[in-house]
Order: structure tokens, then sequence, then C-alpha cells
């Protein structure tokens, strides 16, 4: 067998082990990299490169900027002053947690707005009494739904757009994306409030070590706590975010949220042992371990090849809808298990080249196939925010699953009707 093939054996196995859990996540991950490595798909120094990615980084010092704030007091604070104001049912806070991350993450990095909104939404869960399963997995989708509104909300709406203006064609701008993903964030927050939330655990039994221990935030919620350090944790966190706003060079994601983490333990705000603890190292390592096995997908052709066969399988000259639909099926596919820029770059020529040879506008194709990638809602490694919240809201594998496969087909649905009617196959006809 080719590297192609060996590739797909590899994730083949990943998806039986992540699906059934004989293994526990994260090692699955680290073997499948191992894998990929010893099989001579990548090179083998490559293996644990995942480990050194920016995103790893920006999880570690995100994780320990929310247990600061866990630690000072100030997460509980925030959640009885949100649960006074939102109520605590738990469709308010669902609401509101899904409806602010989509408002941050259409100009800002999903990844970020999850990782500064989840420790508040713990907070709040704990306030409110409600548990913290049925609220961080809506937070993720929130952040991705969220990221399809704007140019900058994710990278494969860059790609799509630049996609179009080497081609000569005229680039997507950068507020049109709303027209789409505005009724596509409504829609996808009242799935959830209406149908989601009843494939969401229903527990919090069984927690990961990444939450902040009950005990200790009730001892902490218990103390006089130090003013000063709760103000000095909450400039910290939102001086990150607005480092993060303003995207700039020189301090990168994981820079600012690795320069708070490291501020708020010299400051004493928490303590070193602590913040170690306040680290999931679940996520760490899963995020870390499929990523050496995403870019063996890419490198090694086996996504190009599962392209090629879809795509074969349309056969004669399918219509553009047709078009539209099965690149939409096989990007969503693509982008459960690897990044949404690989799935996007791999399928972006060939959506072009398919809807020039029909005669068509490839802006309705290409819209469909940059939306689809930012669906990676049934697998805790589709997305970032995916994996982050995994292991503080304890998820299996198969949660995601149950609530994300349903909010895929209401997107989909969504998208057949809305994107042909803003960009039309045929204009002018």
């Amino acid at each position: 067998m080719g590297p192609a093939e060996l590739t797909l054996v590899v994730l083949a196995f990943i998806a039986f082990f992540f699906v059934t859990e004989m293994i526990p996540l994260a090692m699955t991950a680290i073997l499948g990299a191992i894998a990929v490595g010893m099989l001579g798909i990548i090179p083998v120094g490559q293996v644990f490169s995942g480990l050194s990615n920016s995103n790893v980084t920006l999880f570690g010092g995100m994780f320990v900027i929310g247990a600061a704030m866990f630690h000072t007091g100030l997460a509980q604070i925030i959640g009885k002053k949100v649960v006074s104001v939102m109520g605590s049912s738990e469709n308010s806070l669902m609401a509101s947690n899904m409806g602010i991350a989509a408002t941050l993450s259409s100009v800002l990095s999903n990844t970020g707005t999850t990782a500064c909104l989840m420790p508040v939404t713990i907070g709040i869960c704990k306030e409110a009494k409600i548990p913290i399963r049925r609220q961080l997995m809506p937070l993720a989708f929130g952040a991705g739904l969220g990221g399809t509104i704007t140019l900058v909300g994710t990278p494969p709406n860059v790609i799509t757009a630049n996609a179009l203006k080497a081609a000569g064609l005229q680039p997507f701008g950068f507020f049109e994306f709303a027209w789409i993903g505005i009724p596509l964030t409504v829609v996808g927050i009242a799935y959830m409030l209406l149908f989601g939330k009843r494939f969401l655990p229903k527990d919090d039994v069984g927690l990961a070590g990444a939450d902040v221990d009950a005990a200790a935030a009730e001892e902490a919620t218990a103390k006089t706590h130090d003013t000063s350090k709760q103000m000095l944790t909450g400039i910290t966190l939102l001086v990150v975010i607005a480092v993060m706003a303003l995207n700039i060079k020189q301090l990168p994601l994981e820079v600012a949220a690795a320069l708070g983490a490291v501020f708020l333990v010299l400051t004493k705000c928490i303590s070193e042992k602590d913040a170690y603890r306040g680290i999931d190292w679940v996520t760490i390592f899963l995020l870390a371990g499929m990523m050496p096995v995403a870019t063996a997908l890419d490198r090694s052709g086996a996504g190009k090849m599962i392209t090629n066969a879809v795509v074969g399988m349309m056969g004669g000259t399918p219509g553009p809808m047709t078009v539209m639909i099965v690149l939409f099926l096989l990007a969503v596919g693509l982008t459960q298990f690897m990044s949404n820029t690989a799935a996007t770059a791999l399928l972006a020529p060939i959506g072009l080249g398919i809807a020039k040879g029909l005669g068509a506008s490839p802006h309705a194709v290409l819209m469909a196939i940059c939306i689809a990638a930012s669906c990676a809602f049934a697998t805790p490694v589709g997305t970032p925010p995916n994996t982050l919240v995994l292991g503080p809201g304890g998820y299996r594998f198969m949660d995601y699953v149950k609530a994300g496969f349903g909010l895929i087909v209401v997107s989909m649905l969504v998208c057949v009707i809305v994107i042909p009617l803003v960009w039309p196959f045929f204009p002018g006809k």
C-alpha cells in the first residue's frame, strides 16, 4: 500500500478507538501520530511536533488564566452577577453563552474566544447549579458558528476569498459572509435550545481534573478574597482578550496567553503548583497527537483520494446544486478529523474547477465549502474549541456525535436554502 492508503487505514483505526473509547482519547491520538511516523508517512522527527504547535501553548496559557479566576474567587463573583441578570434557567444561559461566543468569534479567534469564555461559563454554571456539561459544548458550537459571519472569522473564509481572487473573480467581501453566517448562527442557537440540548450529557458525573475541584471552589467562595488579586486577574484576562482582538503580529494569541499566565503566577494570583494542576493535559495531548495525523492526511494524498472518489461518484454532468451539496458533505466529513484550513485548501480549487466546467458561478460552491469546513461539530478533534471543552466538560467522543450531528444537518439545510438565493448559480439569468 502507498502512503495514502496507509493513512486511511490509520485514520480508520483512530476513528474506531475514538468511537469505542477502548483506549483513552489522548492515547489514541498519540498512537496515531506514532503510527504515521513509523510507517514513513511523515518524518519520524515530526511525530511529536504537535506539542510545539501554537494552539497547545494557547490552551495551556488560557487554562492557567481560567484556574486563576477560580482561585481568586473572580469567576464565582462573575457567575453570581450573570445569574442575577440572566436568571438561572438552562435555556437563558445557553442562549447568552452561545450568542456572546458567536459575536466575539466573528472577529476574534474561535479558539481564543472559547478559551476566554470557558472559565466564566463554568463559574456561572456553578452559581446557577447547572451541570457544566450542558453549557460548555454549546459554547464551543457558538464560537464555531460565529466564525462564519465575517471574512476574518475563520481561515477557510480567507482561503475561499483568495481562491476567487486568484481566479480573476470578485472575492467575497468582509461582511458578505454575514448573509449566510447570521442566519446559520441564529438557527444553530435555536436548534440547540429546542432540540440539541436533549443530546447533551445530563449530569457532571466523572468530570476530568481540568475542571476546578468543587470543594476548592466552594472554599474559595467562602473565604475573604484578596480584592486586588481579583482585579489583577480580571484585568489580565481583559488585556489578553484585547491583544487577541488587535491581532498584533509581535504578540500572537499563544504569546498573549502565555504572558498572561506567567504574570498571574509571578503576582501570586495563582501558585505555580495550582497553575500546573489547572492545565487539562488530556486536551493538550489529544490536540498534539491529532496534528501529525492531519498533516499525514494532507501530505500523503489521502484527503485528495477521498475527494476524487466522491467527485467521481457524481459522474456525467451533475447540476450545480448537486455539486454544492456533495462538496458540502465532503468538506464536513474531512473537517471532523483534519483542520478546516486544510480541508478548505484541498476542496476550494476542486469546487472552483467543477463550477467553471458547468458554466456556473463558483461563489455558491466555494461558500458552501468554507461554511461546511466550519461545521466540525461531531468530534472533539474537529476544531480547537471542541477540544478545549473536552476535559473540563468530561465529554466522551459520542457526546459530540450525538449533539453535533443534528447541528450539521440543520447547517446544511440552511446553506441549501440561503446560499443559492444570495449567490445564484447562474446570475443574470
